[in-house]
């Protein structure tokens, strides 16, 4: 074990990163092999060995027992209690993926907690129902300001299972998983969705495209973020991920869709080794500018108070601007950081709605920051505004010319 607080320092990193961070689980497993005397006496599968099933080697928890769900959201309301992360997200995995010669023993359960459901399968969708719905509460509850997200299968049934379903033939969440993710949004139980969509643009059975049409239109106002695979390039399972164009017209793609709020990549390993070039793509090209994550209205639909008092000096080859902290705003929400603007001589107009004038996005209260990227002889205008937990912004602060000598 670390002599630290391995969560405590990711949050603490990606905030000095100007990145939110959100706790990821898979809510269901609780062992990833049959490897099961490596288990410690005083882990949950054998201090309660009757809230199990063993499906193709591993220990899951039994969806259909109360306390198991109460369990499951004590654990994940531990996090939300005591570490300053942005979000909570559940991952893909709720009833196990099929596996051929294997069966999911919950029988017993079903005939002491399932009196209200003459189709098993039924109970089973409702009982993953039931503990997100049970998150979604009991997270507003704690942290009226914390996003709840979920990453699901990227089909949530194919139209020859279901109608309302997707012209695909591929492995599915609602039937297969016992996972209604359609409902989760439809409901408002999710703050975003972010179906894992690993697939090619144009593919015969699984197509890209039509996955992010079909998530489109079912995003039911909630933030629909797309799942995409840079694993895809390593793995080298599906060929058509080696052409350098497939991942970056995707990004294309789903750009052109208005109810898509953004991608979301798999994994951060893949994209350390930067296949075919895409990690400097990415950096170079498709996220070259600064952003603030999109709002979340239904969420906290306030923002800021602007700064004031913007203040510039020059020395030793930069700027330095200073602020005063902005006044209340009308729902006490308080200030969580700032974005800074700089506008050349050459821009006419004060607008910060390009985010290639953002040169700082800063998730602390700190009223400095210094520009150390500034050109001899040149004028430049700054402006700031403030941002809230959930990232409502401001109006931006008067403007400050200075030129820098």
């Amino acid at each position: 074990m670390p002599l630290y607080g391995p969560l405590e320092f990711a949050i603490e990193q990606a905030h000095k990163r100007d990145m939110e961070l959100h706790a990821w689980f898979n809510p269901y497993r609780a062992t990833k092999d049959g490897n099961y005397t490596a288990l410690s006496p005083h882990h949950i599968t054998n201090i309660k060995p009757e809230w199990f099933f063993t499906y193709a080697g591993q220990k899951l928890f039994d969806p259909g027992i109360p306390e198991v769900r109460e369990y499951i959201v004590r654990v994940i309301l531990d996090v939300v209690d005591n570490y300053d992360v942005d979000g909570i997200h559940i991952d893909d995995y709720f009833y196990p993926y099929h596996v051929a010669g294997q069966q999911i023993n919950d029988s017993q359960t079903f005939a002491k907690y399932g009196s209200a459901f003459t189709d098993i399968r039924e109970w089973r969708r409702d009982n993953v129902n039931r503990l997100v719905k049970m998150l979604s509460d009991s997270i507003q509850q704690h942290n009226p300001r914390l996003k709840f997200g979920a990453s699901p299968s990227g089909i949530w049934a194919n139209k020859y299972q279901n109608p309302e379903g997707t012209d695909t033939r591929g492995g599915d969440s609602y039937y297969e998983l016992y996972a209604d993710s359609k409902k989760w949004v439809k409901e408002g139980w999710v703050d975003y969705i972010n179906p894992q969509l690993y697939r090619l643009l144009n593919d015969r059975s699984v197509a890209f495209n039509v996955l992010v049409d079909w998530w489109g239109n079912n995003t039911y106002g909630r933030h629909l973020y797309i799942g995409q695979g840079p694993y895809r390039i390593i793995e080298n399972k599906l060929i058509g991920f080696r052409q350098p164009s497939q991942l970056p017209k995707q990004i294309k793609y789903l750009r052109k869709n208005p109810r898509v709020q953004g991608s979301v990549y798999f994994s951060s390993n893949s994209l350390i080794k930067n296949p075919l070039g895409f990690t400097d793509s990415l950096k170079n090209n498709y996220y070259r500018y600064p952003a603030l994550p999109p709002v979340m209205l239904w969420r906290d639909s306030i923002a800021p108070n602007p700064p004031n008092g913007v203040a510039a000096t020059s020395s030793a080859g930069a700027v330095t601007l200073t602020w005063q902290q902005p006044l209340p705003a009308t729902d006490n929400e308080p200030v969580y950081g700032y974005v800074i603007y700089r506008f050349d001589e050459s821009d006419k107009l004060i607008k910060i709605e390009d985010p290639k004038k953002i040169i700082h996005i800063q998730y602390n209260t700190n009223t400095t920051y210094t520009d150390i990227s500034t050109i001899k002889g040149k004028s430049y205008r700054y402006a700031v505004t403030a941002i809230d937990r959930l990232k409502n912004e401001s109006e931006r602060s008067m403007p400050v010319l200075i030129k820098f000598k």
